[in-house]
């Protein structure tokens, strides 16, 4: 009887031991989550903070940059010199003020492209080949909303008019920015120069940093090709409004 009972309260320890070591397991599991979900949150308040940094750095290089293009333009064709300065009023209020906020409506930047390339139209003959297409629908539910980056259009256009022979009646630009089902396409397409352009330093810095901003904003939810059909080269730029901004109120919860 003794024996019995000195056998049940050794097993009753085993027991009581075996689920201390249970508990004790699962404390140290759930405090490795916990301190796994600390690291991620940390991890990823680090990451979105050094793409903030990036960002910033990109857009301090884009201004000037734009800016001397539109300024030399000008100077070049004193005669046109009244009505650029006009757009060039419309230009450098996007520039300064809207250009500084994170997101602009696809509207705002649609009408600061078609007045900067008012501005380029100077620099072309009036035999020169230029279509600018729109075709947008006003009652698209994002074309008012601010979900676009500011002067994510400028640069494939800038380089339209630097890589076409502006002098050539034969040679061509053309222009098509379209909102549909949420999807923001800008088309791009000229006739390359048989001239060699000359290479200038920090040439072709534009579409570089056109490309890392638009990778750090909008991550897979764009796309950014470039092609040549014969003596055509053809700049597309696709981005995906609607699921970007799906993507923008999740993070916000």
């Amino acid at each position: 009887m003794i024996e019995s009972i000195s056998n049940n309260k050794i097993l009753l320890g085993v027991a009581i031991l075996f689920l201390l070591i249970i508990f004790y397991l699962l404390y140290r599991v759930k405090s490795a989550e916990k301190e796994r979900d600390t690291s991620t949150f940390k991890y990823q308040e680090l990451k979105e903070e050094i793409d903030k940094i990036k960002l910033e750095n990109l857009e301090s290089k884009l201004n000037p940059h734009l800016f001397k293009n539109i300024l030399n333009s000008i100077q070049s064709h004193a005669y046109q010199a009244y009505f650029a300065l006009d757009k060039l009023a419309n230009v450098l209020d996007y520039i300064l003020y809207e250009s500084r906020r994170k997101y602009v409506t696809p509207k705002e930047e649609i009408e600061f492209a078609l007045n900067l390339i008012e501005i380029n139209k100077i620099k072309v003959s009036p035999l020169f080949d230029l279509k600018v297409k729109t075709k947008i629908n006003d009652n698209e539910a994002l074309y008012t909303q601010k979900v676009l980056a500011p002067l994510v259009c400028i640069d494939l256009i800038e380089n339209a008019f630097k890589h076409a022979d502006l002098r050539n009646e034969e040679s061509f630009i053309s222009i098509t920015f379209e909102l549909k089902d949420n999807i923001l396409l800008l088309t791009v397409a000229n006739k390359i120069s048989k001239q060699n352009p000359i290479q200038k330093e920090n040439s072709g810095l534009g579409v570089k940093n056109l490309e890392q901003r638009l990778k750090l904003i909008y991550g897979d939810n764009y796309n950014l090709q470039f092609f040549v059909e014969e003596d055509v080269y053809i700049a597309h730029l696709k981005i995906k409004l609607l699921e970007h901004k799906i993507k923008m109120l999740a993070a916000r919860r």
